[in-house]
């Protein structure tokens, strides 16, 4: 095993808990209670909806609202995060999201772009990676595109199908939790993220548990991490 290897497969003490005071990106999501953290946010994920297919005719598509509304945040760079249970959206979601992006930048915001949060498994990264690139071709070409990743990805996706984003994407976010908690062998799956030839974050999970490892800040494309803000009577789910 070499050394870069062990230092990303967590041969380190046991990990600390996540403490949102030490960082300063977070994810912002429905019926979380603002905390003091967000004064000292340098970039905020704000969740703003859900696309997911209508229950009355599941071959068309709708946008659910959530999150928060629009509203002034000039400290801090903005995405607006929707959440997507389908990849089979219509034009009417897109236009939203458009329309969205502007009424956040009218409101005097620094807007970076948009963020997608799917669970897209391994096995199907080729359909994503076509979702995204239409997308990415009907955006305003001044915002920029980010997406979720699962950890499962750094570890067993095929190197080359993640990296047919890199044109594609400007970020994504590698989450190691689930729910509200760590992902208990987190650990095993960052020995593979040196091969990532796109920008990524490592999104941690408030008062979870994260050891970083010694040699990630030196990887090339690490690019900081994203704190997902939970409620204090949550903390321990």
């Amino acid at each position: 095993m070499g050394a870069l290897t062990c230092v990303l497969c967590g041969c380190q003490p046991k990990p600390h808990t996540v403490d949102a005071a030490q960082y300063d990106a977070f994810w912002l999501w429905g019926g979380v209670a603002p905390q003091p953290v967000l004064k000292q946010a340098r970039t905020l994920y704000v969740l703003q909806g859900e696309i997911a297919p209508n229950p009355r005719q599941p071959a068309i598509s709708r946008l659910t609202a959530q999150g928060v509304s629009v509203t002034s945040m000039p400290h801090a760079d903005i995405w607006l995060v929707y959440r997507a249970n389908t990849l089979h959206w219509s034009a009417r979601e897109r236009a939203q999201i458009i329309f969205q992006l502007t009424r956040w930048q009218q409101a005097g915001n620094r807007v970076l772009g948009v963020q997608i949060d799917f669970d897209a498994q391994t096995r199907h990264l080729d359909e994503y990676v076509q979702f995204l690139a239409q997308l990415r071709q009907e955006l305003p070409a001044n915002y920029q595109l980010s997406i979720t990743g699962l950890l499962d990805w750094a570890s067993n996706a095929d190197a080359g199908a993640i990296n047919q984003l890199k044109p594609i994407i400007n970020e994504v976010v590698v989450q190691t939790y689930q729910g509200k908690s760590t992902i208990a062998n987190y650990q095993a799956y960052l020995s593979r993220l040196a091969r990532l030839e796109v920008p990524f974050k490592i999104g941690l999970v408030q008062n979870g548990q994260w050891d970083a490892p010694r040699q990630l800040s030196s990887l090339p494309n690490f690019k900081g991490y994203v704190v997902f803000l939970v409620n204090p009577n949550n903390a321990s789910k």
